[in-house]
């Protein structure tokens, strides 16, 4: 699979992952809400 490049104002393409619940989550089940993603650097590590 190739690897995508997102940059700022792009759509964020839908994926799945386990919650801290270990429900399974799609950013497709939260189509048409605001939704804030954030992602960080390795723990521990400044950012």
């Amino acid at each position: 699979m190739a690897k995508k490049t997102l940059r700022e104002g792009d759509k964020a393409p839908d994926f799945r992952l386990k919650s801290d619940t270990g429900a399974e989550v799609s950013l497709a089940d939260y189509r048409g809400k605001r939704v804030v993603l954030f992602f960080y650097p390795k723990a521990n590590t400044p950012g």
